[in-house]
């Protein structure tokens, strides 16, 4: 695919993902929109700390994904759509779960409608490993059976089937990609690698949730490629697509695994407040991803102790932006 002849739109631009994708598409020669949270102090999130070239080359337009009449204007001449707009901390969908209902349900049915009304040529929709629910086996495929162990996850499932009804309704062009854990420079210190390095580079004194779950994680700048193969890729649409690295590791794992890397002597404990209640934990997510490297040819090309290393030596210069004494759900 030529990006220099494609106008672009990407919902969630400011976020972890979204910043980086954004990037990745700018530096392949995209003409980039990125649909940004309005927000009183005007700022873009981590599009903020773009290099003034990077900042130049993309088209900001902030707005809200729950609200149609901003979206009509945001995808106006665009070709492609990246929807990553969305609510994704899972415990602060225990508090509130209407919000994620608002943002990721109705949300990504405005995208849709919208992209449906002006013709898009074809939507990337973000789904997340999480729609999978404790693991009924080992690998996940994308024939795994959905399972809402979350308000959050099953918001998300609720956006997917949206997704999943508009190409069959509709013969709307859009592919749902499912990466499994994320991680890299940028993340919400909400997410566990985060919490692990934050706490690391501060104390000794390690305090997360439960030890046991095993999950798979894989550095953004592979799931980005995965975004950016599927949308390259034809004869995929209504496809599903699993993003992991075929590997899992236990967060007790992940923890020593880091403190390694990062040569700290440090004591793990359990905390209750960070503990998901019994039937909502997810005790195991493990990808299978030979369907997207059949159909895309995609596959992570770095490794979890390379990937913790880099996004290690990122947090080091960075940590100064993160809340790291306080616990945010």
């Amino acid at each position: 695919m030529d990006w220099t002849t494609k106008k672009v739109l990407i919902t969630g631009a400011d976020g972890f993902i979204g910043s980086h994708l954004t990037q990745g598409l700018i530096s392949r020669g995209a003409q980039v929109k990125a649909f940004v949270m309005y927000n009183s102090f005007n700022t873009w999130g981590w599009i903020d700390t773009f290099t003034p070239a990077d900042k130049e080359a993309v088209d900001v337009v902030c707005g809200d994904i729950r609200e149609s009449d901003i979206l009509k204007h945001a995808l106006k001449d665009v070709d492609i759509v990246f929807h990553l707009a969305a609510l994704i901390a899972i415990p602060y969908s225990y508090k509130s779960p209407s919000s994620y209902i608002k943002t990721n349900i109705e949300g990504t049915l405005n995208l849709l409608q919208t992209g449906l009304d002006c013709g898009v040529e074809k939507i990337i929709h973000t789904s997340t490993s999480e729609v999978y629910g404790t693991a009924h086996y080992t690998p996940i495929d994308e024939k795994h059976p959905l399972q809402g162990q979350s308000p959050y996850s099953a918001s998300k499932i609720g956006a997917d089937m949206l997704a999943e009804s508009f190409y069959r309704t509709f013969n709307l062009p859009v592919t749902t990609v499912r990466p499994f854990n994320t991680y890299g420079p940028r993340q919400s210190a909400r997410a566990i690698i985060p919490t692990l390095i934050l706490q690391m580079l501060k104390g000794t004194t390690i305090r997360i949730g439960s030890l046991h779950p095993v999950r798979d994680f894989t550095y953004v700048s592979d799931t980005v490629e995965g975004f950016i193969k599927a949308a390259e890729t034809n004869g995929i649409t209504g496809r599903v697509l699993n993003l992991g690295s075929n590997r899992g590791i236990s967060i007790g794992e992940l923890a020593s695994t880091l403190a390694k890397i990062m040569e700290k002597e440090v004591t793990i404990e359990c905390e209750e407040d960070r503990v998901r209640p019994p039937h909502s934990e997810v005790n195991q997510l493990i990808c299978d991803n030979q369907r997207a490297q059949q159909l895309i040819g995609w596959q992570p090309m770095v490794y979890l102790e390379e990937g913790l290393s880099k996004t290690i030596d990122w947090f080091e210069k960075t940590s100064q932006a993160y809340k790291s004494d306080l616990y945010n759900i």
